[in-house]
């Protein structure tokens, strides 16, 4: 299925914050495995922050869960950087006042 509203999709500041804050106490090392595996860092962080909303626009997503903040999907997508090409995986949540929230992890795998 696509994401509900996946052409509203918003990504706020929780690839700032979190996915590729090399400083976050708990995701210094997602923002790690971002850098070591597709060379984006906070200073080039567009071009994930394209390939999110794309795949977010065009890619299949799979409900991950459901709870009292909306629903979480899944949706895995192809991403080719200069320094290699790796499959994508972002966790969305979807809130329940039906407007498309924000990714909240995105990991190569």
């Amino acid at each position: 299925m696509k994401l509900p509203n996946g052409d509203r999709a918003q990504l706020g500041d929780k690839l700032e914050r979190y996915c590729l804050n090399p400083d976050h106490r708990k995701d210094k090392d997602k923002a790690a495995l971002v850098r070591d595996r597709l060379g984006i860092t906070l200073n080039n962080r567009g071009v994930l922050e394209s390939a999110l909303l794309a795949a977010a626009l065009g890619n299949n997503a799979v409900v991950r869960s459901r709870d009292q903040y909306g629903y979480h999907y899944n949706i895995r997508f192809l991403m080719q950087t200069d320094v290699r090409r790796s499959l994508g995986f972002s966790l969305l949540d979807y809130p329940p006042r039906g407007r498309f929230s924000s990714a909240d992890q995105c990991l190569p795998c």
